[in-house]
């Protein structure tokens, strides 16, 4: 039983480990956003309005994962090296 559970704690040392130096960088998260915006509305991207977001988002690093923010919105969120873009809501 003990060398099973010293396997699970390497194992889950290593994927914490990972999950620290595989954290999204802000600039990881402001180039998701301009595509993102770009793939949704290409007026939007020549206009370069998803440029604007990205510049206005507040990048939130929380060891292991991260995530963007606009005016108290989320608006990505980024772990072990991949940034998802949230769709917008239609309550706002």
């Amino acid at each position: 039983m003990a060398k099973s559970t010293l396997v699970s704690i390497v194992i889950t040392a290593v994927v914490v480990a990972g999950a620290f130096v595989l954290n999204p960088s802000p600039e990881q998260h402001r180039e998701k956003i301009r595509q993102a915006v770009a793939e949704r509305s290409p007026l939007a991207g020549v206009l370069g309005i998803g440029a604007l977001t990205a510049f206005a988002s507040t990048y939130h690093p929380l060891g292991v994962a991260s995530y963007t923010t606009v005016k108290d919105r989320v608006v990505s969120v980024g772990a072990f090296g991949i940034v998802w873009v949230l769709q917008p809501s239609d309550k706002q």
